[in-house]
């Protein structure tokens, strides 16, 4: 580990004395991915100087309580030499977190998909309030979220909604929130007062971009019609809804949110690429079977991963067995526990497998 860390330092060293020469700014190209290089190793670097000065520490007091003999230079030494021998566990852990391979797509943005799922129109008002959870969390965290497609229902839910999240650190956070979300209460049609159970799946997939996924022209059909449902003077009135279908895989995309046919147009592709390049990470992971069943973030999605149970307040992850009776505050966005808890549980995964 600490011949790979020596390796980082030098790297970090050649990158801050080439941004240092006059004419490094030059080269646009060239001064920017030095200058994401510098971001992205630098909490090494620094963890990794702070590990250091803790070692250094633990070396002079050692030394001191050696050569010393005033007794209270011996206290002081033996005080600095305990709570720097903890700094160097703490600081030895967090590097091997930090040492971890990183998810290339851990900085990108991403497309969230909910679908309801069982349950009929109570699981389409459940996806609905699953996605103003997630709305609320993306104003928390102050990132962007951009409607692409919606499918709503007469009564205020959702057959399906499509939407972006733009931010720093989306994708690495959200991701842990893909699979099967399931609800518990008495639904409002329930004369009888009986809890139900209803579904929605949530799907968490990195932006592609152009680089990540070419597609063929030949490969796709593009229709254009009027738009239906709530929106506006314009949306019935002009065809500015675009629906792409993509032959080879069957998938279509369908999008009205703007007035502009060309916005929905690129809507569309967007949203279309995201899922070609969804469905080749999905078959990277059914490759790599064994790793997927460890994963916490990308396992398979069909997986409950959460329950929402109104009459008692409660919520708990299945996979990290926490349970929350914050039900109020969760459905308002308030889900960083659980991410934070999925997080921590999938490093610990991983550092448990690199030990092996």
């Amino acid at each position: 580990m600490f011949d790979k860390l020596e390796d980082i330092l030098v790297r970090y060293q050649e990158i801050m004395s080439e941004l240092s020469d006059p004419g490094a700014a030059g080269d646009s190209g060239r001064y920017q991915k030095l200058m994401k290089e510098q971001a992205e190793i630098m909490p090494l670097v620094n963890c990794y100087s702070e590990y250091k000065d803790a070692k250094q520490t633990i070396d002079d007091s050692l030394e001191l309580l050696d050569s010393e003999s005033d007794e209270e230079l011996r206290e002081m030494a033996k005080e600095e030499l305990a709570e720097a021998r903890e700094r160097e566990s703490e600081l030895s852990d967090k590097l091997k977190v930090l040492l971890l391979p990183k998810d290339p797509n851990d900085d990108k943005n991403v497309i969230v998909e909910i679908r309801a799922g069982a349950g009929g129109e109570e699981a389409a008002l459940f996806a609905y309030e699953i996605y103003r959870m997630y709305q609320h969390y993306v104003e928390s965290r102050n990132w962007k979220s951009e409607l692409l497609e919606a499918d709503e229902t007469g009564i205020g839910g959702m057959k399906s909604v499509n939407f972006m999240v733009s931010g720093k650190g989306a994708y690495s956070t959200l991701k842990y929130e893909s699979g099967v979300h399931r609800v518990q209460r008495v639904p409002q049609t329930e004369s009888q007062g009986r809890i139900q159970t209803s579904t929605c799946s949530v799907a968490v997939m990195p932006e592609a971009e152009d680089v990540d996924i070419k597609i063929d022209e030949k490969d796709i059909r593009i229709d254009v019609m009027r738009a239906s449902g709530n929106g506006g003077q314009c949306v019935n009135t002009t065809d500015s809804a675009v629906r792409l279908t993509h032959y080879p895989t069957g998938i279509v995309i369908y999008s009205q949110t703007e007035k502009s046919q060309l916005q929905n147009k690129d809507k569309a592709f967007a949203l279309l690429r995201t899922k070609l390049y969804d469905l080749e990470l999905q078959k990277q992971a059914e490759a790599r079977a064994g790793d997927r069943k460890s994963q916490i973030g990308t396992g398979d999605r069909s997986e409950k991963i959460r329950t929402y149970n109104f009459p008692q307040g409660r919520v708990t992850d299945h996979r990290i067995n926490l349970t929350s009776y914050k039900l109020d505050k969760v459905m308002n966005g308030d889900i960083q526990e659980f991410i934070d808890g999925c997080i921590a549980a999938d490093q610990a995964q991983k550092l448990a497998a690199a030990d092996t």
